[in-house]
């Protein structure tokens, strides 16, 4: 091999010295990016088909997740509030004790009442009822019936409770057997009553009273739940002395057909049109802004307005089914 003298050898040539960046009001700007506009919507029939029954689907879906979840925790929150007023209320000697309040005005509907205690070996209850029937008021809690006396005084007392929905207070009823003891305590002190019978609608009814008892009667939903097939009511007679009622300044005949039991209120038909309408217009918004803001851009936006417009719309409609649902 011949050897190559250093003259032969090529030099790398030096590398040039990295330029300095470039001031800030020189640079290039950078080109923007744009969300990715969605696919166009099909226009086939049976896509439409499609999306009807998954709207429909998220709807019931949803509807029952906030009367049973949702509903549950107001439930809870209502039973909360109404402990501390009745407590208050029996503190200073203001609770009703008839269909008047102390200042002779009738007692407004969701008035706490008195506490209803029932322990046995198949139900534990312990629930604040108020005053009123309406499916409205019976998402706080039980509800006495306004025409009836107080629960421990001469006459029968009634007082209904939801099955299923709102935490369904009155669920576990059906459980109950002869001889079951129901405590319940209002402005006038403890009464105990003793179940005597469960019975159905067409049933015979119990024994009428004699002068000076007292009788109480839990109303509710029969059947499996969210799908009722009547009414269970339950009779307990009062054990020992019976309070005196004051005298009634209404009767059956003046309540609204809403308080009876498995009733639903017409009532709220406008509110939840109202409620529904403002949902339907969320949504086409949102389909709107997803055009231009992007998907993710968009849900995030759109997740807590539809879930409370969705809330009131459900809480609304519970008052077009029965109350004791």
């Amino acid at each position: 091999m011949t050897a190559v003298s250093d003259d032969e050898r090529t030099v790398a040539p030096p590398s040039p010295a990295a330029r300095p960046p470039l001031p800030f009001w020189l640079r290039k700007r950078p080109k923007r990016i744009r969300p990715r506009k969605p696919a166009p919507t099909p226009r086939e029939v049976r896509w439409w088909v499609g999306v009807v029954w998954l709207v429909l689907s998220a709807i019931l879906l949803g509807f029952v997740a906030h009367v049973s979840l949702v509903g549950s925790l107001h439930h809870a929150r209502s039973q909360f509030t109404l402990y501390q007023e009745l407590r208050s209320s029996l503190a200073l000697a203001t609770a009703p004790l008839g269909q008047l309040d102390v200042d002779g005005v009738l007692v407004p509907e969701g008035t706490p009442i008195g506490v209803l205690v029932i322990e046995t070996d198949t139900v534990s209850l312990s629930e604040v009822f108020v005053q009123g029937t309406t499916a409205e008021v019976l998402t706080l809690g039980p509800g006495h019936r306004r025409d009836t006396v107080m629960p421990g005084q001469v006459g029968t007392s009634v007082i209904m409770g939801r099955q299923a929905t709102f935490g369904g207070p009155f669920g576990s009823l059906s459980l109950l057997r002869p001889g079951d003891e129901i405590t319940v305590i209002t402005g006038q002190g403890a009464s105990t009553f003793e179940v005597i019978g469960l019975r159905r609608e067409g049933e015979l009814l119990p024994i009428p009273l004699d002068e000076g008892e007292g009788r109480l009667e839990l109303i509710t939903a029969d059947g499996i739940p969210f799908v009722p097939s009547g009414a269970l009511h339950i009779d307990a007679d009062l054990v020992g002395e019976a309070f005196e009622a004051p005298s009634p300044v209404f009767t059956k005949e003046v309540l609204e057909p809403s308080e009876f039991a498995m009733v639903t209120d017409v009532s709220g038909l406008i509110p939840t049109l109202f409620w529904a309408q403002l949902l339907f217009a969320a949504i086409v918004v949102i389909r709107w802004v997803r055009s231009r803001w992007g998907i993710w851009q968009t849900w995030i936006i759109a997740t807590p307005v539809v879930l409370a417009l969705g809330a009131a719309t459900a809480s609304s409609a519970m008052t077009l089914f029965p109350n004791l649902l």
